[in-house]
């Protein structure tokens, strides 16, 4: 039975595949990252060589092989890391993680997030207050929604437990390899486990069991090996 073990940053993440790497430790669930971000981008940006990363105005390091288009916006903290892709009319909005090989592509916008490497978030996507694990994928026009509508505070559903996470704002956490079907909506406080996929359209929220697929509340298969 799906529950909060499955929840936890050991069951979603690969953290070798991240910079960030260590702005996890000593936590048990990856949304403990999120009020940490800020300043971690700060302290790592402060040690990071200058010969492979430029350092901008407003703590921003990017690396000098990253491909940042003249159109893209760059709020700071940020880092991107080698090999980034920043395309046309990105717009980062600060405290952001691009890790290495990620795409972050045309009107995609990025507010206190972690990507991990090779992530992919390339067409009009939001993805705010959330962490994205590698070689996951958001498909054309789907979005992290990270403010409940009645502004109350999140909270995470996996099964029968309920974990009270004391964030206002908590978008989504996707497992490594999570592929997310176009004009899907991540509700707050979503969590997907590794190698899931979601349909297309689809309005998730609570925790999606790894190596599965979502087609719709309560329709979940499992993947065949």
């Amino acid at each position: 039975m799906i529950g909060l073990q499955d929840a936890t940053i050991a069951a979603l993440y690969t953290l070798e595949e991240t910079i960030a790497k260590e702005v996890f430790t000593g936590l048990t669930y990856p949304w403990e990252a999120l009020p940490k971000i800020k300043d971690f981008i700060i302290s790592l940006g402060e040690t990071l060589p200058k010969e492979k990363y430029e350092r901008r105005e407003g703590n921003i390091w990017v690396a000098r092989n990253a491909k940042v288009f003249p159109s893209a916006y760059i709020g700071g903290p940020a880092i991107i890391d080698e090999e980034a892709e920043i395309r046309h009319c990105a717009f980062i909005r600060g405290s952001a993680i691009v890790g290495k090989g990620a795409v972050v592509g045309n009107s995609t916008e990025l507010k206190n997030v972690i990507l991990f490497n090779k992530v992919q978030v390339p067409h009009y996507n939001y993805v705010g207050d959330s962490i994205l694990g590698f070689k996951a994928h958001m498909g054309a026009g789907s979005i992290t929604s990270n403010v409940k509508s009645d502004k109350t505070l999140v909270a995470v559903k996996a099964g029968e437990e309920t974990f009270e996470t004391g964030l206002k704002k908590f978008g989504a956490m996707l497992g490594d390899q999570v592929e997310v079907g176009c004009n899907s909506v991540l509700n707050p406080g979503t969590v997907i486990g590794q190698n899931t996929n979601i349909y297309p359209t689809s309005m998730v929220r609570g925790m999606i069991p790894a190596n599965s697929i979502y087609k719709r509340q309560g329709e979940i298969a499992e993947k065949r090996q």
